[in-house]
């Protein structure tokens, strides 16, 4: 199907894979035609074709750049405006064909303090159009050439209104993306195997193996002067990796907090004997009930330390505590995402990133939910007060996305002081 005309291939769908590959080399052919006599972009001299292929049957076209591979994954959106190098380095989108709906990506190019792993972990990348050149004074490699060197598979030129009105509709299924001219025909076969994140531990997959100390904060101009703290007031925190993005890092090391990241191997008793004042439950891939582990380490630590979990902690806490997780029809994934806090009646503009949450009805009457999603009514966050849990759906770190739910560290902050204390 070519842009903007989407539709699953019934059987013996052979003429409108036919018409995908006519309309493709005829753009190819025109294009080349019309710019015959002027110097051509790299993406536009000798363009290769890509396709989009869901288990569905349907087929979105467009232009390759990067890698030249068959990619396969769970196809997801993410309808940020900004913050595609933080989407992309996210551990949490690992197994997944990533989708962003803004208008340009690549106009900044990237940087090494932005990201937040060392690696690409989304399969693969789709958007509608792709800058070859950075307009930013932090930018220290052009998009496409850090894509390109990383060997990251990228589809652009894509219709991505067609893409996400298809997957709100569908569900975010499985798929496949191809660059390296492979047939529609054959990538239609390929995608009705393609897997999701069901039932996948990729926690595991993504998460450190040894432990290791984190002590940079957050970006700052430089014009803004260096805020000094001394290593005597600063409570020591474990992070549990399932995933960690390294801005949950530094808004921890802005709130005055001595960071150590651990491995979700790690037992309850070494956490426990750490000596530590307090635990975060990160953020990471796949499906929550699949983690191995993970419960039976959170409840040897619910009433014995302060908790906080963050997205997959979130639900990672939820399952401990009794409850059930379930998977979103299309997951939350954006940077405007309002949520009230039923505290105070508060309406935050959060930044989202996940496909599984907490089924409110299944937790006990003891877990008091705090958060709820306003767009769908689901479950952004809960709390045991009187042993000082407290978790939520979304990103309070943002990266990106807005900083309005920032202060959930610095209420993390206090009570690691007062165990400390």
């Amino acid at each position: 199907m070519v842009q903007g005309y989407a539709s699953p291939l019934p059987a013996g769908g052979s003429a409108l894979i036919e018409r995908a590959e006519i309309f493709t080399k005829a753009v190819l052919s025109s294009g080349l035609r019309m710019v015959k006599n002027s110097s051509l972009p790299r993406l536009l001299d000798s363009p290769r074709p890509a396709h989009l292929v869901l288990a569905d049957g349907t087929v979105f076209s467009g232009f390759a750049a990067g890698a030249s591979s068959i990619i396969d994954g769970e196809v997801v959106f993410n309808t940020a405006m900004t913050g595609y190098q933080e989407m992309l380095t996210d551990p949490s989108y690992h197994g997944q064909i990533l989708c962003l709906t803004t208008s340009h990506v690549g106009q900044v190019g990237v940087n090494a303090l932005d990201a937040e792993s060392d690696r690409v972990w989304a399969r693969a990348l789709i958007v509608q159009d792709l800058d070859l050149e950075a307009s930013s004074w932090r930018s220290e490699e052009d998009a496409e050439d850090w894509l390109a060197r990383l060997g990251v598979t990228v589809g652009w030129g894509f219709d991505v209104r067609a893409i996400v009105r298809h997957i709100r509709t569908a569900g975010a299924v499985p798929g496949v993306i191809a660059t390296d001219g492979t047939a529609v025909e054959a990538l239609v076969e390929r995608a009705r195997t393609a897997r999701g994140t069901d039932g996948c531990d990729l926690a595991r997959e993504v998460a450190c193996g040894e432990a290791y100390a984190w002590d940079r904060g957050p970006w700052r101009s430089p014009s803004e002067a260096e805020q000094a703290m001394g290593s005597s007031d600063r409570p020591p925190v474990a992070v549990i990796d399932f995933g960690v993005k390294r801005s949950i890092l530094r808004r921890l090391v802005a709130e005055g907090l001595r960071v150590r990241v651990l491995p979700p191997s790690v037992s309850a008793r070494e956490v426990l004997n750490g000596d530590y004042a307090g635990v975060v439950l990160s953020n990471g891939p796949g499906d929550p009930a699949a983690v191995v582990g993970a419960r039976e380490l959170i409840d040897g630590l619910i009433g014995k330390i302060p908790i906080l979990g963050i997205c997959l902690g979130c639900q990672l806490l939820g399952l401990t505590l009794g409850g059930r997780t379930v998977k979103l029809p299309y997951g939350h994934h954006g940077g405007n995402h309002p949520v009230r806090e039923l505290a105070t009646g508060s309406v935050l503009v959060t930044s989202q990133n996940h496909n599984y949450a907490v089924e409110e009805s299944s937790l006990p009457r003891e877990v008091e939910v705090t958060h709820i999603n306003l767009t769908d009514g689901t479950l952004e966050g809960l709390a045991l007060p009187r042993v000082g849990v407290e978790a939520v759906q979304f990103h309070p770190e943002a990266a990106p996305g807005p900083n309005d739910a920032v202060g959930l560290f610095t209420r993390f902050g206090e009570r690691c002081r007062e165990t400390q204390s």
